[in-house]
């Protein structure tokens, strides 16, 4: 069996993550130590809270060269909400932060609209752009859950899987090659999200 790592840089709710893969049939390992980072046949990379604070521990964990090798040697990665948003170009989360730059693009923060509120919280529906493997068996208009106060705006629009309106659209998936990732929480998804946890754990 292929082994599954989830990245614990120290944040985000990694247990939780944890347990939905159980639940699927597929173990997991919650580790902090870049070998076996390196080493892991796929990688699930969580998160929630700050983006500044998130790269910070990423980079002293001497975790970055592992997660960067990884993807580029085709290996399965899944990114989860803050583990989409720090595979772009830069944030501007309480500053101007950079991330890891494996996609040309920004993280920002939604527009201050009269009866918008934000974070944009709970349930809400993707519509599909491209069936990543993923999302096979996910119908157009699903619904999953959401907390998040910033998005992604990729400069390469075909990377897009997903969008979901708020009340504009915004990118809820990407997807190129061996990378998904997503804004919204698939631990938090019940049926829907544990099958895309289930389709993502069963990629060789």
């Amino acid at each position: 069996m292929q082994s599954i790592v989830i990245v614990d840089y120290g944040m985000g709710n990694l247990r939780s993550v944890q347990k939905a893969l159980e639940k699927v049939g597929h173990g997991a390992v919650i580790s902090g130590d870049a070998n076996q980072i390196g080493e892991a046949d796929k990688l699930v990379l969580p998160g929630v809270g700050a983006f500044c604070d998130a790269i910070a521990r990423l980079h002293e964990a001497g975790m970055v060269a592992p997660l960067v090798e990884h993807i580029h040697a085709g290996k399965p990665f899944l990114g989860i909400c803050l583990g989409l948003q720090l595979l772009f170009t830069r944030s501007y989360e309480d500053g101007e932060h950079a991330g890891l730059d494996l996609f040309k693009g920004a993280v920002v923060r939604f527009p201050d609209r009269p009866g918008l509120k934000v974070p944009h919280m709970g349930w809400n529906h993707i519509h599909i752009r491209r069936l990543a493997p993923v999302l096979q068996d996910i119908a157009d208009n699903t619904a999953f859950y959401f907390v998040h106060s910033y998005y992604v705006a990729p400069a390469d629009p075909d990377i897009i899987a997903t969008q979901t309106d708020y009340p504009t659209p915004f990118t809820s998936m990407i997807w190129r090659d061996n990378v998904f990732a997503t804004q919204f929480h698939p631990e938090k998804s019940q049926r829907a999200g544990l099958q895309i946890l289930h389709k993502f754990a069963a990629l060789r």
